[in-house]
């Protein structure tokens, strides 16, 4: 087995320097726009000179996927997670002490939306983003199943269908916190700093890499591309902590991955879900097999595990492919029918006249 370093000490050097170029950047979780997590790496992203807005569900919404579900009413029924919005304000709006971090009352995916077709539009003079940061969450999101139920997940693949380039960060620690409860560094047992500041500091030396190493002037990441950054709970607020620093490496989705299993209870008859090890939730079948499985560099130790994914869930070309489909080639036929026409992306005229479609 091949394994790639991604060296988080070489790289920390970078985080702590100014930013090559200043990069407008989206932001999202489904932790909520008040955990502790996603307010640390704002806090960092801003104080490194990124122009930077937050999006972000009104209330936790974890394990929402790729849904893209849309509040009913036009103002909150109920205040938004830690009272930071009290009910009866606007079911999108601005935090009551920084203009550039917004909730909406809606899943993930449907935060990215808003943001993309109303808050920026409207707010932003509708200015390119560069970058679509997802976390980072409370809690990892590693291997092939875990990745569709991921509202982390579902956020960040929002955001690449809409040709922004993505990074979705999940830490170990599962313990969600109000932004308002970070410690510093004083106050945690083992002096360190506090889990949500040093989970900042990871992810902010994942994209000053990324930053550093494109060109001024190229997209970040391929159009349709993105990664799943994953790392062990950092345990700083332990007198003894073990887990501080987490050294990251290469990695694929497949791999130690798990998916779930139906467990019912004789007694109540009620079910509950546990975890299972299947051959066909970690088949390697796209991508550089040869590389770790995230979930295996994790649950390893003090590590992190960065897997790239893409837009398109088409089975690879070749032999394995061909048979598949030659199954159904009696029924199905290949190529394009006759007259149909592919679509194409629409010119900047036609998305400005398509408004009255996308805001009724």
């Amino acid at each position: 087995m091949r394994s790639s370093t991604v060296h988080t000490a070489a790289v920390a050097a970078t985080a702590l320097a100014p930013a090559v170029s200043a990069l407008n950047i989206l932001m999202n979780n489904d932790d909520g726009f008040g955990s502790a997590n996603i307010r640390e790496l704002y806090r960092m992203l801003v104080d490194d000179g990124h122009d930077v807005v937050m999006v972000a569900p009104a209330t936790q919404q974890s394990a929402q996927g790729g849904r893209s579900v849309f509040t009913e009413y036009g103002t909150l029924q109920q205040p938004t997670q830690y009272d930071i919005v009290p009910a009866g304000a606007p079911a999108v709006g601005q935090d009551p002490i920084d203009n550039n971090i917004w909730y909406y009352n809606g899943t993930p995916a449907a935060c990215t939306f808003v943001a993309l077709d109303w808050v920026i539009p409207q707010y932003y003079d509708n200015k390119t983003m560069d970058l679509f940061v997802s976390g980072p969450n409370f809690g990892t999101n590693m291997g092939p199943f875990v990745w569709t139920l991921s509202g982390t997940a579902g956020a960040a693949y929002a955001a690449v269908s809409r040709n922004l380039p993505a990074i979705a960060f999940s830490a170990g620690n599962l313990d969600q916190r109000p932004y308002t409860q970070v410690n510093s560094t004083s106050e945690t047992a083992s002096g360190f700093a506090d889990p949500s500041t040093i989970s900042a500091e990871l992810s902010m030396n994942i994209i000053s890499a990324l930053i550093n190493n494109t060109n001024p002037g190229d997209r970040l990441l391929p159009l349709g591309y993105g990664f799943n950054v994953n790392w062990a709970e950092i345990d700083t607020l332990e007198a003894n902590a073990t887990c501080v620093q987490p050294e990251f490496y290469h990695t694929r989705f497949t791999g130690g991955a798990l998916t779930d299993i139906a467990v019912r209870n004789a007694t109540t008859g009620v079910f509950r879900y546990a975890e299972i090890w299947t051959e066909g939730v970690n088949a390697c079948i796209n991508g550089d097999c040869s590389l770790p499985g995230e979930t295996e560099i994790v649950d390893s130790g003090c590590y992190g595990a960065v897997s790239t994914f893409t837009i398109d869930y088409s089975a690879p070309s070749g032999e394995a492919d061909s048979a598949v489909r030659g199954k159904l080639s009696d029924v199905v036929l290949s190529g394009m029918p006759e007259g149909a026409k592919r679509r194409r992306a629409m010119t900047k005229r036609e998305y400005e006249m398509s408004a009255s479609r996308r805001h009724d």
